[in-house]
């Protein structure tokens, strides 16, 4: 993970303008422990062990504290993603499962960026950096959805990208949300959340017409072919659809 209690304990007593990176490992910490409803301004510069005024040089106020953890995550997410997704190499199909995949990976590994994230209530749109941050993350998904979508099969009507891409990210946070945090509130499942998500995805591509058969192991067969970048109408609209799904 990218925080650590002992380093947020270890670096109280701030200088050189370090104050902002200890506020936000201490906030993160906090988050971890208390979720991003658990915790206040003052409870962060305890943590960071300033006084209660010494916030206030770097965030307006707790919520712009969340906002910096937020986008701080999302950029990390994006990455994440992004190297799951790898263009679709080497097939559309295997490099979208790596997305899924990523995503449940992300939620179990950074439960106190998630959170930030998604559930500290912080609007996205408040935040032009964060907004940006966000978008960029789900533009992932929206081109992974944009490749799969030109897979439809002929005669069979093409789905919305978005669309796909929307539920797609339904289905991705719910499952990160309610079996891959590992915290106490999570159910057991008689398999892993990885094959729950696939599961669910293979249901819902099949509902839309894709064949959803698997390939013998050793099947040499590649994908469908995809068509060329841009012969599916991949423009993103502007806005955020983590914040705001249209």
């Amino acid at each position: 993970m990218s925080w650590r209690k002992e380093q947020g304990r270890a670096e109280r007593g701030y200088h050189h303008g370090n104050l902002k990176e200890a506020l936000l490992q201490a906030a993160l910490g906090l988050i971890a422990e208390k979720g991003a409803a658990g915790f206040t301004f003052a409870d962060a510069a305890r943590m960071a062990g300033v006084s209660a005024a010494a916030p206030y040089r770097h965030f307006r106020d707790r919520d712009e504290l969340l906002s910096s953890i937020a986008q701080r995550g999302f950029e990390q997410f994006e990455a994440r993603l992004a190297a799951a997704w790898d263009d679709g190499r080497p097939d559309t199909v295997t490099a979208f499962e790596r997305v899924g995949k990523a995503y449940l990976a992300f939620a179990r590994e950074e439960p106190a960026f998630y959170n930030a994230m998604f559930e500290s209530g912080v609007p996205v749109d408040a935040n032009a950096a964060l907004q940006a941050a966000s978008e960029r993350a789900f533009n992932i998904i929206r081109a992974a959805a944009e490749r799969l979508a030109a897979l439809t099969p002929p005669g069979t009507p093409r789905p919305p990208a978005m669309m796909m891409a929307l539920h797609i990210w339904s289905m991705a946070h719910g499952v990160a949300s309610l079996f891959s945090r590992g915290d106490a509130a999570r159910r057991k499942l008689p398999m892993s959340p990885d094959e729950l998500l696939e599961a669910e995805v293979l249901i819902y591509l099949r509902g839309l017409g894709f064949p959803t058969d698997r390939r013998p192991a050793g099947h040499s067969a590649g994908p469908p072919p995809v068509p060329p970048e841009g012969s599916s109408g991949s423009g993103l609209p502007p806005g955020s659809p983590w914040g705001k799904p249209k």
